[in-house]
Protein backbone atom coordinates (compact mmCIF):
# COMPACT_ATOMS: atom_id res chain seq x y z
CA UNK A 1 0.00 0.00 0.00
CA UNK A 2 1.09 3.30 -0.84
CA UNK A 3 1.42 5.84 2.01
CA UNK A 4 1.19 9.74 1.25
CA UNK A 5 3.83 11.99 1.60
CA UNK A 6 2.70 15.49 3.53
CA UNK A 7 2.78 17.44 0.18
CA UNK A 8 -0.01 15.23 -1.03
CA UNK A 9 -1.77 15.60 2.08
CA UNK A 10 -1.49 19.53 1.56
CA UNK A 11 -2.73 19.50 -1.59
CA UNK A 12 -6.26 17.54 -0.54
CA UNK A 13 -6.79 19.45 2.09
CA UNK A 14 -6.40 22.77 -0.12
CA UNK A 15 -8.90 20.75 -2.43
CA UNK A 16 -11.36 19.84 0.05
CA UNK A 17 -11.19 23.53 1.16
CA UNK A 18 -11.72 24.59 -2.39
CA UNK A 19 -14.63 22.41 -3.24
CA UNK A 20 -16.44 22.97 0.22
CA UNK A 21 -15.67 26.33 1.81
CA UNK A 22 -14.53 26.55 5.38
CA UNK A 23 -17.92 27.12 7.05
CA UNK A 24 -18.88 23.65 5.42
CA UNK A 25 -15.14 21.56 6.22
CA UNK A 26 -15.33 23.43 10.02
CA UNK A 27 -19.29 22.31 10.49
CA UNK A 28 -18.47 18.50 9.38
CA UNK A 29 -15.26 18.45 11.41
CA UNK A 30 -18.10 19.71 14.10
CA UNK A 31 -20.31 17.03 13.16
CA UNK A 32 -17.11 14.59 13.34
CA UNK A 33 -16.18 15.55 16.90
CA UNK A 34 -19.82 14.87 18.60
CA UNK A 35 -19.66 11.50 16.71
CA UNK A 36 -16.57 10.56 18.38
CA UNK A 37 -17.78 11.91 21.73
CA UNK A 38 -21.27 10.26 21.03
CA UNK A 39 -19.48 6.91 20.39
CA UNK A 40 -16.97 7.11 23.60
CA UNK A 41 -20.03 7.65 25.76
CA UNK A 42 -21.47 4.76 24.11
CA UNK A 43 -18.71 2.01 25.52
CA UNK A 44 -18.42 3.76 28.66
CA UNK A 45 -21.93 3.31 28.94
CA UNK A 46 -21.69 -0.29 27.74
CA UNK A 47 -18.86 -1.09 30.33
CA UNK A 48 -20.62 0.18 33.19
CA UNK A 49 -23.82 -2.43 32.24
CA UNK A 50 -21.59 -4.66 32.10
CA UNK A 51 -19.75 -4.05 35.60
CA UNK A 52 -23.86 -3.48 37.24
CA UNK A 53 -24.11 -7.02 35.84
CA UNK A 54 -21.31 -9.18 37.11
CA UNK A 55 -21.86 -7.04 40.35
CA UNK A 56 -25.27 -8.55 40.76
CA UNK A 57 -24.33 -11.80 39.44
CA UNK A 58 -21.35 -12.17 42.09
CA UNK A 59 -24.00 -10.95 44.76
CA UNK A 60 -24.61 -14.53 46.84
CA UNK A 61 -28.35 -14.80 47.23
CA UNK A 62 -29.77 -16.31 50.31
CA UNK A 63 -31.31 -19.66 50.28
CA UNK A 64 -33.92 -21.52 52.70
CA UNK A 65 -32.10 -24.51 53.67
CA UNK A 66 -35.06 -24.90 56.98
CA UNK A 67 -36.35 -28.64 56.97
CA UNK A 68 -39.98 -29.51 55.20
CA UNK A 69 -40.59 -30.66 58.93
CA UNK A 70 -39.79 -27.17 60.55
CA UNK A 71 -41.88 -25.46 57.81
CA UNK A 72 -44.70 -26.84 58.95
CA UNK A 73 -44.46 -26.49 62.30
CA UNK A 74 -44.60 -22.73 61.99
Amino acid sequence: MHMTSPIGLLVIAVVVLVLFGKGKVSNLMGEVGKGINAFKKGIDDGKADIAKEEAAAATPVAKDVTPAETKDQA
